[in-house]
């Protein structure tokens, strides 16, 4: 799109939302702004929690997931302020779709979903409903399809997955049916909802908020996907390495109701039979890639990722945030320094806090300023935090640098000269990134190691970075790891640990009103930390096999050069003044991707291979923080955190 006719429709989109925005502004009771005189509006809690109207309904998807002959029905559990409808004023909602009520819980202390004798909802996990029922908001939490009270089948982020939660957007706007009962014929309405939805979710519950958004289905005015897949092939491989040893039919298998899992074997073949462990596309991926429909997004997005999450990778992140910027939507991010951890559990009150004047100005048209506050909030070292007005900021370029020979053998230099010769390592599949970094000024044989001297200043890379490597293999099967490194002391959270950042205390605080059935009272946090001489902040991996064609592997010609480039984690690091930059490039990355059939040696062209990284200050920022030098290898062992631990596919789900 030109950029003149791209800044019309972002004009003329703004002007909409302004205008939207006092409308709704104008429907909202009252009671709920009350506040200081002068100070901005904001929702109050000034709705009974405990007399809140609790209901289930059927929402009828138009889908027979299933193939019993009848259109598969998804359980919707709500809870909303009984006032409200009595006074004769309709509320937005805030909705959680997710696959996890039943299975295995939500949230830190994996809280699910409670029911009373008669089937009525008692619990609804998380804080949600604790917090914004009694502000005039209905919750709603949805079982995607397959699971708990739902007909249907998990097809994991495919079609029925995101009509699931669609077909409930659609409901609370007047466009779908839902009924009281799960096999009955009496219908139920939304009378009490204007239909203005926001949908949050973290891991698989954020994807299906990313899915449903890419549908451009009206009503919903804003997701908040916290650590969510942005394309499931990059969930499970990296340009044809499989990042675990199992596909999308393990998760299936693993959150399906019994029964579901008994009548559904026909959707778990085809996630098996659509999915081949050689990483090639398929159009069960196509179907589950929303990067593409980025531009049919008409909610605003509020996302948050942790940058040393191993699970639902920072790639995930960094291409949705990337596409929607070019799609014009209107956006926010957080980023931390965990790994697979909910905002709540990391800036609590700033979260709740920074949370509800987002819902507040989304969904309720108040006029908070938060729009016009700083784009991104991005955690520098544990629990201190810096913003952006824009992400990434405006005077970020990308920089191309280049490895090249060193003294000893794999111990190279970083610069932007082009390099000559060439560098070889051998795949060893019992070693991380990890341990390539702890060696990285020693010559060992499982990695090629590129190393800046001492930085004249502080260098900040913001965004996405991508790796071009050219290699000449030794055996048919290849597969390539390339990480960035930050090779100097600091104190970080602890990603590797089992909290992946954050240790869990005994105390609780409480956000929100209970009840005897739901409490708002949660365990307490506090950072984990670790002090390291070395910070692996980006990483990316691929089959060599995939260098002609990403979606498409084919067996490599021993001694013949192949090309391909890694796409590296997008990130927000500042190396600091006097530490080093490093490049590793190297064969398997122990538990993040599984090895080749073969132990291939590659042989690294030194002048074909590349990194293009995105520097703020673009190419003078690291001219003027050093050239490239040799390096004397080192005899100590540099310490860093613990290797990455195995993982199982489940996104939001347990890691360990």
């Amino acid at each position: 799109m030109p950029i003149r006719a791209r800044r019309t429709r972002l004009i003329r989109r703004s002007l909409l939302t302004t205008a939207l925005a006092a409308l709704l502004a104008t429907l909202v009771a009252p009671a709920t702004a009350q506040g200081t005189p002068g100070a901005p509006p904001e929702s109050k809690p000034v709705y009974s929690y405990e007399s809140a109207i609790r209901e289930s309904v059927w929402v009828d998807t138009k889908i027979d997931g299933d193939g019993d002959g009848k259109s598969d029905r998804v359980a919707v559990d709500i809870v909303r302020p009984r006032e409200p409808a009595q006074q004769g004023r309709k509320i937005p909602v805030i909705m959680d779709a997710s696959p996890y009520y039943s299975c295995c819980g939500r949230g830190n202390e994996s809280q699910k979903k409670t029911y009373d004798a008669g089937g009525n909802p008692v619990q609804f996990p998380l804080y949600y409903d604790n917090y914004f029922v009694p502000r005039g908001y209905g919750f709603v939490a949805v079982d995607l399809a397959g699971t708990n009270r739902s007909d249907g089948c998990v097809d994991v982020g495919g079609r029925s997955d995101v009509q699931s939660a669609k077909a409930v957007v659609d409901w609370l706007n007047g466009r779908a049916r839902a009924y009281t009962t799960r096999t009955g014929g009496k219908s139920a309405e939304a009378g009490w909802t204007n239909g203005a939805t926001g949908m949050i979710g973290k891991s698989y519950d954020g994807t299906i908020a990313n899915g449903v958004a890419a549908t451009g289905v009206r009503g919903l005015k804003t997701i908040v996907p916290i650590g969510a897949i942005s394309s499931w092939y990059d969930y499970y491989f990296a340009k044809g390495a499989p990042l675990y040893d199992s596909g999308p039919e393990w998760l299936s298998d693993y959150v399906e109701s019994p029964e579901a899992r008994a009548r559904c074997a026909a959707v778990q073949k085809r996630l098996v039979d659509e999915a081949p462990r050689s990483g090639d596309w398929t159009r069960l991926w196509s179907e589950r890639d929303h990067v593409p429909d980025a531009d049919k997004v008409k909610a605003s997005v509020f996302a948050v990722h942790g940058m040393q999450d191993l699970n639902v990778r920072m790639k995930h992140f960094g291409q949705w945030w990337d596409a929607l910027a070019d799609a014009g939507v209107e956006r926010k991010v957080w980023l931390s320094q965990t790994g697979h951890v909910d905002p709540f559990d990391f800036r609590r009150g700033d979260w709740v806090r920074t949370l509800h004047r987002w819902f507040d100005h989304e969904l309720l048209g108040y006029d908070n300023g938060i729009d016009r506050e700083p784009m991104a909030d991005i955690e520098r070292a544990p629990d201190r935090w810096t913003t952006d007005r824009v992400w990434p900021p405006r005077a970020t370029d990308t920089v191309k640098l280049r490895p090249g020979k060193g003294t000893s053998p794999g111990v190279g230099t970083l610069g932007t000269r082009p390099g000559t010769g060439s560098e070889t390592f051998t795949d060893d599949p019992e070693l991380s990134e990890t341990d390539w970094a702890a060696q990285i000024d020693a010559s060992t044989p499982s990695k090629a190691g590129f190393i800046s001297k001492p930085l004249g200043r502080d260098l900040r890379l913001s965004g996405s970075s991508e790796v071009t490597v050219t290699a000449t293999p030794t055996t048919r099967t290849a597969h390539l790891s390339a990480v960035l490194v930050d090779l100097g002391p600091d104190t970080i959270r602890d990603y590797a640990s089992a909290g992946e950042g954050i240790t869990t205390l005994t105390e609780r605080t409480c956000w929100g009103a209970s009840t005897g059935g739901d409490s708002s009272c949660f365990k307490e946090t506090r950072a984990k930390t670790a002090d390291v001489d070395h910070t692996v902040f980006s990483r990316g991996w691929a089959d060599l096999g995939n260098w002609a064609d990403d979606h498409k592997g084919r067996p490599l010609t021993p001694g013949k050069k192949h090309t391909i480039t890694l796409d590296l984690a997008a990130s927000d690091h500042v190396v600091p003044k006097g530490h080093r930059l490093a490049l590793i490039v190297a064969g398997t990355d122990k538990n993040l991707i599984d090895p080749p059939a073969d132990t291939p040696t590659l042989a690294i062209d030194l002048a074909r291979t590349s990194a293009k990284v995105p520097l703020v200050g673009g190419a003078d920022a690291f001219r003027t923080s050093g050239s490239p030098a040799s390096v004397t290898p080192r005899e100590s062992r540099l310490d860093g955190v613990a290797p990455p631990r195995p993982f199982r596919p489940v996104p939001g789900g347990s890691t360990s």
